[in-house]
């Protein structure tokens, strides 16, 4: 039996199957973990599963030299430095395509909700402030005709470009690597990132976290977007300047914004927090009950495939 250390209790029965195998450690409830902190619960174990919020650094992977598995319970692993993994010769593994239509159809639920006013409705009704219907309570934006713009053609991306479809939207992306089959799909791929953002009524990002797309939608950006566009983002908060979009929103160039994912997470820009035309979720992006247990069962069977003798399911490259 192998010493498997995992960071946080996770959904479904996957644990119970990797206990009755292996000596398995779940960490009690606590802050994400980093450095020496993860390098000390970690220890002697081989096998780590670990969240976004935890910080898998080099300190990690040179602290835990019987380490031979790392299984992020996330697609993304900004989180963890892959040229230290590679160096130390320790796999690392994410879950890829479990929770690509359930964030999807988060992404959905923001873009309705900013475009519809949803929030403010419930908050309207809720303190007793609903005195009956008018003509002109609460209008919001009609979706049908406007253009969906997509940046990042992944999985999540086109899924939610699948959506637009359905909802009479048209369809313009742009990606930095387009699928091989780009020209089979129902939507327009555009020239360069800048004539995405000029043309889009609703800009939605599904790109990874890189060096290149930090920051990526900073205030020249943002300047590009049309008047009264909005803007969603389930992807990373990093992607996205805070302080330029609360400063395009105060200006009123933007029409809202659905945020799941914040720069600092989990601190979020105070320009935001008092604003009706914006709507701030807690990374729920694949939070239904069947996704996440689909993503703790991917974690697991990576680890047991490791510690078997057996390839990963999905490697990360």
């Amino acid at each position: 039996m192998s010493d498997v250390a995992v960071t946080a209790s996770l959904p479904g029965a996957a644990l119970d199957r990797l206990a009755a195998v292996h000596d398995v450690r779940v960490r009690p409830p606590g802050p994400p973990l980093s450095g020496a902190e993860l390098a000390a619960f970690v220890g002697g174990a081989e096998a780590c599963i670990c969240l976004l919020a935890d910080r898998v650094s080099a300190e990690v992977f040179a602290s835990c030299p019987r380490l031979r598995v790392v299984a992020n319970y996330a697609v993304g692993t900004n989180n963890i430095d892959l040229a230290a993994a590679r160096a130390a010769g320790v796999v690392v593994t994410n879950t890829p395509d479990v929770l690509t239509e359930a964030t999807a159809d988060l992404t959905w639920s923001l873009l309705l909700a900013v475009a519809r006013r949803v929030v403010e409705g419930d908050r309207l009704v809720r303190e007793g402030r609903f005195t009956g219907w008018r003509p002109d309570l609460l209008l919001g934006t009609g979706l049908q005709g406007k253009t969906l713009g997509v940046v990042g053609l992944g999985r999540i991306g086109r899924a939610v470009a699948r959506r637009a479809v359905a909802f009479g939207m048209r369809v313009l992306a742009w990606s930095r690597r387009p699928p091989a089959d780009v020209l089979d799909t129902p939507w327009e791929m555009a020239g360069s990132l800048d004539e995405l953002l000029s043309r889009a009524d609703v800009l939605t990002l599904h790109c990874p976290l890189t060096p290149d797309t930090r920051g990526l939608l900073d205030a020249r950006r943002l300047g590009l977007l049309p008047a009264g566009a909005m803007l969603v983002n389930t992807s990373r908060g990093e992607v996205v300047d805070e302080a330029a979009l609360v400063a395009a929103l105060e200006a009123g160039r933007l029409g809202g914004a659905g945020l799941d994912v914040y720069e600092r997470e989990p601190a979020v820009h105070p320009g935001l927090l008092g604003r009706d035309d914006v709507v701030l979720l807690p990374h729920l992006g694949s939070a239904t009950r069947e996704t996440r247990a689909a993503m703790a069962d991917l974690a697991v069977d990576n680890v047991l495939n490791i510690l078997a003798g057996h390839p990963p399911l999905t490697p990360v490259a």
